[in-house]
């Protein structure tokens, strides 16, 4: 079986100093460390490594690289570890670490968290992307949070499946860059015209670009996307609706009475397509976003609703996988706390 690659550990750019003295991590473990030395004990143990829920794994190679470069002697170590975008099963064992435990003893709260983070973010990011039945998902959540979690955050997205992200530190890990759409600041700079705001995105940036104009500014999508694709021609990558769940677009307005006519709708998408098409636009794609998530998103494909890509943002946060390390042999004989035991793994791949 091939061997599967992993990401370097310089990529990471850990703070290697700080991590080792243990500035991150909880301080029972430094006080741990501080005893056994003190004590002249070194014990050699297995370290499990899971969590509870059904996931699909991201930190994988960030939290490696942790135990290789942070530990105190990594050649005195053996890990075992499953890879970045694998699916794993609730208590499922993702990595082991064996050896002297004063040697990593302090990095536990570091990798845990690496773990956790990016398992949510790239759990999130698969059920979006299967709801999605193929079709593009942009990751748009870098404003919901501390910009120093994008790099993470970005890879954990890229390998479960999705097409784009908004920043190049997101796509800095595997060498991409950032994408995106004309955004409402820069129509504002120009005093609200979607058009010429288009069109001086179009002059200025970089032609190889998808050029994706945001359509809402005016609160109706219809009108506003007919008259950029005029204005752009075959320039024009498609349309972004993302029009506030408290608003009605205008071209909606008409038909209410029996469906919800807030924000992105499925009528609102439809609407669109067929102005388009009927003016010869059939190749100008539809990006929907505002408030989607995995729900919503499966509705809008049970429904075949006529959208290209979805952009999605903090839906991607949501939830809980946390990840947990024990203990669980000591110079070769089982020694775990009640409740926890050994749960051997097949699947993990010894880690070079």
């Amino acid at each position: 079986m091939r061997r599967r690659e992993r990401l370097d550990p310089s990529v990471f750019r850990l703070n290697v100093e700080r991590i080792r003295e243990g500035y991150y991590s909880d301080v029972y473990f430094n006080r741990t460390v501080d005893v056994l030395h003190a004590d002249q004990r070194h014990p050699q143990v297995l370290m499990q490594v899971f969590q509870k829920q059904h996931a699909v794994i991201g930190g994988m190679d960030e939290a490696i690289a942790i135990v290789k470069l942070c530990s105190e002697d990594f050649s005195q170590l053996r890990v075992h570890a499953l890879y970045d975008g694998d699916e794993v099963a609730p208590w499922e064992t993702t990595m082991t670490i064996e050896g002297d435990y004063s040697l990593f003893a302090r990095l536990e709260t570091v990798y845990l968290g690496v773990l956790s983070r990016r398992t949510k973010v790239a759990t999130n990011v698969r059920r979006v992307v299967e709801a999605a039945q193929g079709k593009q998902i942009i990751f748009f959540p870098a404003r919901h949070d501390h910009h120093l979690v994008q790099t993470g955050d970005g890879y954990a997205a890229h390998v479960s499946g999705a097409i784009g992200v908004s920043t190049d530190a997101q796509a800095s890990w595997w060498g991409g860059k950032g994408v995106g759409t004309v955004p409402h600041s820069l129509i504002a700079a120009y005093n609200g015209d979607t058009v010429l705001a288009a069109q001086k995105y179009a002059e200025y940036i970089d032609p190889s670009a998808n050029l994706i104009v945001l359509v809402d500014w005016q609160n109706d999508c219809v009108r506003t996307s007919l008259e950029v694709a005029r204005a752009l021609g075959d320039r024009l990558w498609g349309v972004r609706l993302d029009t506030s769940e408290t608003m009605v677009d205008v071209s909606i307005q008409k038909l209410m009475g029996d469906f919800d006519p807030r924000g992105v709708n499925p009528q609102l998408c439809t609407l669109v397509r067929r102005a388009l098409d009927r003016e010869g636009f059939e190749r100008v794609k539809i990006v929907a976003s505002g408030g989607f998530n995995v729900e919503k998103i499966q509705r809008f494909e049970r429904e075949q609703v006529p959208v290209d890509a979805y952009g999605v943002g903090s839906a991607f946060f949501q939830g809980v996988y946390d990840f947990t390390a024990d203990v669980v042999v000591v110079e070769g004989r089982p020694c775990a706390k009640i409740g926890r035991r050994y749960r051997p793994n097949p699947r993990l791949e010894l880690v070079g």
